[in-house]
């Protein structure tokens, strides 16, 4: 029994390594990084960054994927201003699309190591209790895509949340993947058309305004979208009170 127990114990930690790894690298990514990924520093770098995609289109476009595919991965301070880096490097159009891209894998890899790590035993322990906690776990899983693309829309929901609840109540990776990438396309618009009107910003020693996804003309669209993703679980509901 001692053997076994042994056993268990460092396949465990092996397995919950990786989202531990992450939380150690997002501690010091907060730390060290956090005067780096600023708007300050991106003003202050823009004719640098701008010549490098003139010089190396294809190349500044992988790379900057990649960063912000590590950034979300790590929770990294900076996940804003790499978005209106996207923006401002390639517009709105394509900006958003490289933007989306690098966000939905980064939130992958997050998604799949505390899957790995934590996701199983939980979903299942959930899964084998009773009373409101498996009522709760039972809507969702009967709602999975309406929740998935509800904290997607919702801008009060962090993002780094929105990634690890789905794990821990077995949603499957090919949903997740594409409610994250749809998802989070409206947010990603707002925020890479703010990024494409930078150069004037610059030019004017002004600040971007960071809160336009709560005016009234961006918010009120995205809380049409959440009522459509909440309406499929409104029907739902009134069915079954019909039915009863």
């Amino acid at each position: 029994m001692t053997d076994m127990t042994e056993a268990t114990q460092p396949n465990a930690l092996i397995k919950r390594l990786p989202i531990i790894v992450i939380g150690v690298v997002a501690v010091l990514g907060a730390y060290f990084l956090r005067d780096y990924l600023t708007f300050d520093a991106l003003a202050e770098n823009r004719e640098a960054l701008i010549a490098f995609r003139d010089a190396n289109y294809l190349l500044t476009v992988l790379v900057f994927i990649a960063i912000y595919t590590v950034a979300v991965a790590f929770s990294l301070p900076g996940a804003l201003i790499l978005t209106l880096s996207g923006g401002f490097l390639f517009s709105t159009f394509p900006g958003f699309l490289f933007n989306v891209t690098g966000a939905t894998i980064g939130a992958t890899a997050i998604f799949l190591a505390a899957r790995w790590g934590f996701g199983k035993q939980l979903g299942a322990k959930l899964e084998g209790s009773d009373g409101i906690v498996k009522k709760i776990k039972d809507g969702i899983d009967e709602n999975q895509w309406s929740m998935l693309f509800l904290i997607r829309l919702v801008p009060a929901v962090p993002f780094f949340l929105a990634n690890l609840i789905p794990s821990f109540l077995e949603v499957p990776l090919r949903r997740f993947v594409i409610s994250t990438f749809f998802g989070i396309i409206p947010g990603s618009i707002v925020y890479t058309s703010v990024g494409a009107g930078l150069g004037e910003v610059f030019a004017n020693g002004e600040t971007p305004n960071l809160g336009i996804i709560f005016e009234p003309h961006i918010l009120l669209p995205i809380i049409g979208l959440c009522v459509l993703a909440v309406l499929p679980i409104l029907i739902k509901a009134l069915r079954g009170k019909k039915g009863l």
